[in-house]
């Protein structure tokens, strides 16, 4: 396993600043309306990365975890009439990545987008991003899903799947879907968020199940999901790392739990991060770790100084545990 990213590079400068720090690996877009990519778009966008001396990993697929009324594709989970047209220009992406030699894609399936409340305030006065359940508005209305029954959901999810999962295999492309952030009471928004829990997600990555068929492993997310974190996340991490379910990391740490939870960096949460680091080795995970949301900070550059901040803990964390010093 080895330190990645996915933050969007404001300019050519920060793929060399990420390049100078030692990171090597990245998660990176090409531009414009991810609708619209074709397999010259993704080899050109390839070209560039390789050409700063980085490696692109992984891109996102165009369905985002912003809510679906901004999806490229809503139909998939709105089952509209324009559905089937939509899973297949998504086959098309997929098999487009593996043209241009990209051996994984990213994705969600997210109708409500990342529900929050007020930001709070964090270590020095930072502002980290939180989830109230007591603050936020338990009879908020619909949106463009309505009310959807968890069957339903599951039902979409599996049209879905069986379409996509074959194409994934066939090009040798790892799907990895981020969870449900955060976990939200059933019927939240008219909506039960079936992988908000990690029994959904276990259920998830067995449907359809396949080697190429697996997970973004958002360990803020699934954090959030759970009464201890602290006491509960490695098992949760063995689980699926022991089945080869976990082929991206989001390494990230919060305060809290279900439904009352702050987000923080990864070295002062709740959870163990340095102990997680650990499991993700012994169940032989293999691709990056990598920084996920961080606390608005004060300074010139606080994004970039807040990302370098964590580049540096994950990578002093890997050297060390190759080293065997942890």
């Amino acid at each position: 396993m080895y330190v990645g990213t996915q933050v969007t590079a404001r300019d050519d400068d920060d793929f060399r600043v990420w390049a100078q720090l030692g990171l090597k690996h990245i998660c990176a877009d090409p531009p414009g309306d991810p609708a619209s990519w074709t397999l010259d778009d993704i080899e050109r966008h390839r070209d560039k990365v390789e050409s700063f001396d980085l490696i692109l990993d992984m891109i996102q697929l165009p369905l985002p975890s912003q809510p679906i009324e901004k999806a490229s594709y809503p139909d998939i989970l709105l089952a509209g009439p324009d559905r089937d047209h939509q899973i297949d220009a998504v086959c098309r992406m997929i098999e487009n990545i593996a043209k241009a030699g990209i051996p994984a894609a990213k994705y969600n399936l997210n109708l409500i987008g990342i529900p929050r409340t007020e930001m709070e305030r964090g270590r020095g006065g930072s502002l980290n991003e939180a989830w109230r359940w007591e603050k936020a508005d338990p009879n908020a209305a619909p949106g463009l899903a309505g009310v959807l029954s968890e069957d339903e959901n599951w039902e979409r999810i599996d049209y879905f799947l069986e379409r996509v999962v074959p194409v994934a295999e066939s090009n040798r492309v790892r799907l990895a879907c981020h969870p449900h952030d955060p976990y939200t009471p059933p019927g939240y928004k008219g909506v039960t968020r079936v992988l908000g829990t990690v029994e959904g997600l276990k259920k998830f990555v067995l449907m359809r199940e396949n080697p190429y068929h697996g997970l973004n492993f958002c360990q803020g997310s699934i954090g959030e999901m759970l009464d201890n974190p602290h006491d509960e996340i490695d098992d949760i991490i063995r689980w699926f790392g022991s089945r080869d379910k976990i082929f991206n990391v989001h390494y990230r740490n919060i305060r809290g739990g279900k439904l009352s939870f702050m987000e923080t960096f990864p070295d002062e949460g709740d959870m163990d991060m340095v102990r997680s680091l650990k499991v993700y080795k012994e169940v032989g995970y293999k691709y990056m770790i990598m920084p996920d949301h961080v606390p608005t900070i004060s300074g010139r550059d606080p994004v970039g100084v807040a990302f370098g901040f964590c580049y540096g803990y994950i990578a002093a964390l890997l050297e060390a545990l190759d080293r065997g010093h942890l």
